[in-house]
């Protein structure tokens, strides 16, 4: 088996609902969704989900190679970025590769990818999260209320910009998952809004009332003393990781002590997620996957010893695609389909080359100017009240 070509195609998600975090809101409820649909000369065609911009940059890395070779075609995609980088959307782009391998590896193999990695068990424990600071308080117990149904008795919320709008919220939350457990897992996540002072007192504060098992991205990504600061200043855990790429970004992160719970984003592929949880189980630490669509890792997070939890931001598939897997007791049982399980109806979907993504200027990728620069948090968040 030989990779041979591949096809871009683009695809939209319908959360049905407006989504953002504390730097935005997105300005409708639709997203795209990038799907990369690597082709072999044995008909078999691989699936990757991701942005993958750099695709021309890097394809000829895994041109004409066998895609069981995945681990040694991810390093060499890595060394073709060697003088630019590896990071951002090159990370990205190799991620969606690397995605697409490992589903042809699999597919070769006859397995679900799951199987093929070594797990035991196809069930992937997760926690809900609705990417939901613009939903008015009814909107959102409304949202919990669907997590619930399937079993969920975790949530993160986003927050970090009103304390008592994010205290009543957490409550209310709390509330509806106690029809699944006794004392829900609550986590907050400020999207790295707040400076490290601030950090400790609003969740600190927050502590006083609920019990927080996790804060999620206190600070800027690549603040080690910033989040050791906030680490020893909270009772909570704090999680961060999403947005580093490659293992060298965590090295700081681990040798400084300063987080808790090891978090891997979706969108950089399946050997960084394995290699990421291998570095954090020699240090003792769990690994935790954020969401994305499809969500391609929990495959891996259901063979790696140290897995937590699995963000679970939406119980729906993209337009076109079908995705072999149900949620159900609060995580995600994965199905018997080879490979991740992950089927494209290109009829429903037009194959164009990938568009480059466009320039947002406002919303939850966009930094606000004084992000972290606040004396007072800001009082007025736009809701699904004001749509």
């Amino acid at each position: 088996m030989k990779v041979i070509g591949y096809r871009s195609l683009t695809t939209q998600h319908d959360w049905g609902r407006p989504v953002g975090d504390a730097n935005g809101v997105l300005p409708g409820p639709h997203t795209d969704v990038h799907l990369l649909i690597l082709t072999t000369d044995e008909g078999v065609d691989g699936v990757g989900i991701g942005a993958h911009p750099d695709i021309a940059r890097v394809f000829d890395a895994v041109e004409g190679e066998d895609p069981r070779a995945v681990t040694a075609l991810y390093d060499r995609m890595v060394n073709r970025a060697f003088k630019a980088g590896h990071a951002g959307s090159m990370f990205g782009t190799i991620g969606a590769i690397d995605m697409a391998l490992w589903d042809l590896k699999a597919k070769a193999a006859g397995e679900p990818l799951w199987r093929l990695l070594g797990a035991l068990d196809r069930f992937v424990p997760g926690y809900a999260s609705g990417l939901d600071i613009a939903l008015d308080d009814g909107d959102l117990v409304h949202l919990y209320e669907r997590f619930a149904e399937h079993g969920f008795s975790a949530a993160k919320l986003k927050g970090g910009r009103e304390f008592t709008r994010d205290l009543r919220r957490l409550e209310a939350v709390r509330d509806v998952l106690r029809r699944n457990a006794v004392s829900p897992a609550l986590m907050l996540d400020a999207n790295e809004s707040w400076h490290r002072s601030q950090a400790v007192r609003y969740i600190t504060a927050l502590e006083r009332k609920v019990d927080l098992t996790w804060v999620e991205e206190p600070v800027r990504r690549w603040d080690a003393a910033g989040l050791a600061s906030v680490r020893h200043g909270v009772r909570a855990a704090v999680a961060t990781g999403e947005n580093l790429t490659g293992l060298e970004q965590y090295r700081p992160l681990l040798d400084a002590d300063a987080v808790d719970i090891v978090q891997v984003g979706n969108v950089w592929g399946i050997t960084h997620f394995l290699r990421v949880s291998a570095v954090a189980h020699s240090r003792d630490l769990p690994v935790s996957p954020v969401g994305h669509h499809g969500n391609p890792l929990a495959h891996a997070a259901a063979a790696v010893p140290n897995h937590l939890s699995f963000e679970v931001q939406h119980l729906t598939s993209p337009v076109g695609v079908h995705i072999d897997q149900e949620f159900a007791d609060g995580g995600i049982v994965l199905g018997d389909e080879p490979g991740l399980g992950v089927r494209v109806d290109e009829q429903r979907l037009a194959a164009t080359p990938e568009p480059a993504p466009p320039v947002a200027v406002a919303g939850p990728h966009v930094r606000p100017a004084r992000a972290g620069l606040r004396l007072v948090p800001d009082t007025r968040v736009a809701t699904s009240a004001d749509a």
